[in-house]
């Protein structure tokens, strides 16, 4: 018993460990890519940059929830859900308000901090890769992970596209796709949630 005991508190541990590094990478990367997106007029950096900033949320979510029971840490990951929902949610106006009011992308400042976002987020995809499968709360985090990727990979692109047309338009085609990406992931997440609060009441 005592040694089930042991395992779990291993467990807890592990993942409290990983879900701070995780935790400090987003909002350091949040601070970064919302100066430089705003300084870049960059539609898309500043839809990666909310989106870190949810995730950083969503990690804090997964610790409180980290020891608790299995319907705590579904009720944590489907309020990891909707927060993720709000943000994309937050991006859309933002790309409304952008194409009304026009902007002005810098290539450069794209693409530099979206190759370092890539690397901070597939940084975090490793840290986070061993809990993929593990309880709804951490398979939430993998998720947020993995789609970070997808839109860092997207904002290079799109900054590369700004370069070589001369248009804003790349940039607010990804930031736009970025969006779509992250309400996809908070679908997911509250179904997975809401599945498993159905198996545990």
């Amino acid at each position: 018993m005592s040694d089930c005991g042991c395992s779990v508190e291993v467990k807890d541990q592990s993942q409290k460990s990983v879900l701070y590094w995780l935790l400090g990478i987003n909002f350091t990367m949040f601070l970064v890519e919302i100066t430089l997106g705003w300084y870049a007029e960059s539609t898309a950096l500043m839809a990666d940059a909310l989106d870190m900033l949810a995730d950083a949320i969503v990690y804090m979510i997964s610790l409180y929830a980290v020891g608790r029971s299995l319907q705590a840490k579904a009720h944590a990951a489907q309020i990891s859900g909707y927060f993720q929902a709000l943000l994309g949610l937050m991006i859309i106006v933002d790309i409304i308000r952008r194409i009304i009011y026009g902007s002005e992308p810098v290539s450069l400042f794209i693409i530099s901090i979206g190759v370092v976002a890539l690397i901070a987020n597939l940084t975090c995809l490793r840290l986070i890769h061993k809990h993929k499968d593990g309880d709804v709360h951490m398979r939430a985090s993998w998720i947020f992970s993995a789609n970070d990727v997808i839109a860092n990979i997207g904002v290079i692109i799109g900054g590369l596209l700004v370069w070589w047309l001369n248009s804003r338009w790349p940039d607010i085609i990804i930031g736009l796709v970025i969006s779509l990406v992250i309400l996809r992931g908070a679908w997911h997440i509250v179904k997975d949630a809401r599945s498993e609060l159905k198996s545990v009441t």
